[in-house]
């Protein structure tokens, strides 16, 4: 009697965790979906963003370049004014711990589902970083965009990401659509626009060895001035 009551709880155990992998996994497939179709959506808004601006910066100077590049497929840069935006979408299905901001959010407590996201992120580097391989220097988050599974999103990011949309921390409320993803291109544009290139300090160049001759191209290292991350977009 004993045994069989041991069979039927491990058959009880081996059902859940079967149920609980393909529901889990169902989910996570599809919020994939989900993020990969926004990725390929947000390559498609860019290009069309850096056609318009190269038309109508041309027309008052020609030499100012604004660059659409495709590096893979889940990566495409923005070049423009000395300035590299790299957009990344990671493959990986990610979760919060129970007191991130995000988590504590009505919407998402009431579907176990809407506690997994799909991330999209928007890295600023110098331009010259990635044409000399300068592999020290540092690139800096813009922002992070959040999908669940219904194709809600939420952003995180820096102050300076000015987005105009509405009650951006309210997932509940906030759906994708090709205007969002516009404004989150020209937002991010503007962020590193006006994320400055800083000198260093003279006593940090004053001596030099041999060798970072040699195998420096640039024996100075400017850097951005880097990004405030919001607290109010974050937890």
């Amino acid at each position: 009697m004993e045994e069989k009551e041991e069979k039927k709880l491990e058959t009880t155990r081996l059902d859940d965790i079967i149920s609980g992998l393909h529901h889990k996994s169902k989910t996570k497939q599809e919020i994939y979906r989900n993020t990969k179709q926004a990725f390929e959506r947000l390559k498609e808004i860019s290009q069309d963003l850096v056609a318009e601006l190269t038309e109508r910066v041309t027309r008052q100077d020609a030499d100012v370049v604004i660059e659409y590049r495709n590096i893979g497929e889940h990566e495409f840069q923005i070049k423009f004014s000395g300035d590299l935006l790299v957009f990344v979408m990671h493959t990986n299905i990610i979760t919060f711990p129970d007191d991130y901001e995000i988590m504590r959010n009505d919407y998402v407590d009431e579907d176990f589902r809407r506690r997994f996201f799909g991330h999209i992120m928007a890295y600023n580097f110098m331009a010259d970083t990635i044409k000399y391989n300068r592999l020290d220097d540092p690139g800096y988050l813009i922002g992070r965009m959040l999908i669940n599974i219904e194709n809600h999103y939420c952003i995180e990011g820096v102050k300076q990401l000015d987005l105009p949309l509405e009650k951006i921390s309210n997932i509940a409320e906030n759906k994708l659509s090709d205007r969002v993803l516009r404004i989150i291109v020209e937002s991010a544009m503007i962020a590193a626009v006006n994320n400055d290139l800083m000198g260093q300090d003279v006593s940090d160049i004053e001596r030099i060895t041999l060798k970072q001759k040699l195998e420096n191209m640039h024996l100075t290292k400017p850097r951005k001035l880097g990004f405030q991350i919001s607290p109010e977009l974050t937890h």
